[in-house]
């Protein structure tokens, strides 16, 4: 019997957090396909794994012998992920929007001419994966925004801050003010992540700065071009400054807004990790260069 180690890690997951809810936030999926996971891997393992109530998730006899054997067979393979990708001397990581890595690929230019056995590969994520990779396993590091769900279990470098600003359809009434107050866009509908990346979403609908007056989402999206559309639709949406450089639309305007926090930029990698002085080379680079930028 082959088992995904993807089915491992949503196990993993769920028996470690006690509910559905708090898994599919740390994974950043839904919780209808977190369950499906889970069926799937008790239909393969041919036993349950977990009895479901309103309390939560608690784990069968079976389910805890599993999870008595997960944590090593886990930690082994990223293991051995990372030292195949030292062996092959490859780099990996993960950014979510242009804005935040700034001069990062200079930075990964002079890596590469510095030293050419290695291969850094800057891959970037949707809006569905905050974490950038690093929640999935998929990158050594990542250029961040905080705060993302989970974020806790990571080694985060504060690098730099970026005041947050309101992107309007050229049509909507506040689109010719010089500054936007927050107030004025509480009944709004905005552009949102999905409910699962958390914290993070609620950080981009500004939750701590209403009041107590609840957000309106009239789109949720995970991709650039559907968050600008939507924009250009009517919605609104609070972006970071640089947003307006990297993310222009013909028939929409960015706007600085009064009475929001700025978007904080970090870099994130694995609190368990082995020492890999490339790594730790171009990191140091690139957290000097985001932080004087």
């Amino acid at each position: 019997m082959d088992v995904d180690t993807r089915l491992l890690r949503y196990f993993a997951a769920v028996a470690e957090e006690g509910s559905l809810t708090g898994a599919a936030e740390r994974l950043f999926v839904s919780q209808p396909a977190l369950t499906k996971q889970i069926r799937r891997l008790e239909e393969e393992i041919g036993g349950r794994l977990f009895t479901r109530s309103r309390s939560g998730m608690a784990l069968t006899e079976a389910g805890r012998e599993l999870a008595s054997r997960v944590p090593a067979l886990l930690d082994g393979w990223d293991e051995a992920v990372r030292a195949t990708g030292r062996a092959a001397r490859v780099l990996r990581l993960g950014f979510l929007d242009a804005g935040a890595v700034g001069g990062v690929p200079e930075i990964i230019t002079g890596f590469r001419r510095a030293q050419p056995e290695w291969r850094v590969e800057l891959r970037q994520f949707d809006w569905s994966d905050p974490s950038a990779g690093l929640a999935r396993g998929e990158v050594a590091a990542a250029v961040v925004r905080l705060p993302f769900p989970g974020q806790e279990r990571f080694s985060v470098r504060e690098l730099f801050a970026e005041e947050r600003g309101v992107l309007l359809s050229v049509r909507h009434p506040l689109a010719k003010s010089e500054m936007v107050e927050f107030r004025e866009l509480w009944d709004e509908p905005f552009v949102a992540a999905g409910a699962g990346t958390g914290a993070w979403r609620g950080h981009w609908l500004a939750e701590e700065e209403r009041d107590g007056h609840p957000a309106r989402v009239g789109a949720v999206t995970s991709l650039p071009d559907e968050w600008i559309g939507a924009v250009a639709g009517g919605c609104v949406a609070l972006a970071p400054v640089s947003a307006a450089r990297f993310y222009s639309h013909p028939d929409v305007v960015f706007r600085p807004v009064r009475g929001v926090s700025p978007s904080r930029v970090g870099l994130a990698r694995p609190r368990r990790r082995t020492h890999e002085a490339a790594l730790d080379q171009l990191l140091e680079a690139i957290a000097l260069r985001l932080t004087e930028s």
